[in-house]
């Protein structure tokens, strides 16, 4: 599995309306220049994010986004997920149930099913608040 642009740079731009966006809604503007993206591939990306309701658009002159729920309740998996669609590293364990016609003889079935368990309970446990706690203590080390 490997994650596109698209998924990393949804993660880095909700990230940055948690660390930006606390006082006034974060410009797409000022949010693609801290993370080096498009402006107008993050358009598209934040169109995205909009309709699912994880930010919200504020009209104006000190318009932007900001994110709608706390950065705590959010997780790396609900954002990658909402970009990516299924995180599951084979076809047979991306829906609820395995319709493959060689699960009951697959010797690796059960490799797969311990990645996709591991990778999902890494993004369902990391929240945006973890992900700025770690940015924190990167950025302290910087000054040292």
């Amino acid at each position: 599995m490997k994650i596109s642009t698209r998924g990393r740079y949804a993660l880095r731009f909700m990230l940055d309306i948690a660390m930006h966006g606390s006082d006034n809604p974060v410009r797409l503007i000022d949010a693609a220049k801290r993370q080096g993206i498009s402006e107008k591939y993050l358009e598209q990306i934040v169109s995205q994010l909009n309709k699912a309701g994880f930010v919200k658009s504020v009209r104006g002159p000190q318009g932007g986004y900001r994110l709608v729920k706390k950065p705590e309740e959010y997780t790396v998996g609900m954002i990658l997920r909402l970009t990516e669609g299924s995180l599951a590293p084979v076809a047979c364990l991306e829906f609820e149930e395995n319709d493959c016609a060689r699960q009951d003889s697959c010797a690796t079935l059960e490799l797969w099913k311990r990645l996709n368990d591991a990778i999902s309970s890494v993004v369902d446990e990391v929240t945006l608040a973890d992900l700025i706690d770690w940015q924190m203590a990167k950025a302290d080390s910087y000054s040292i």
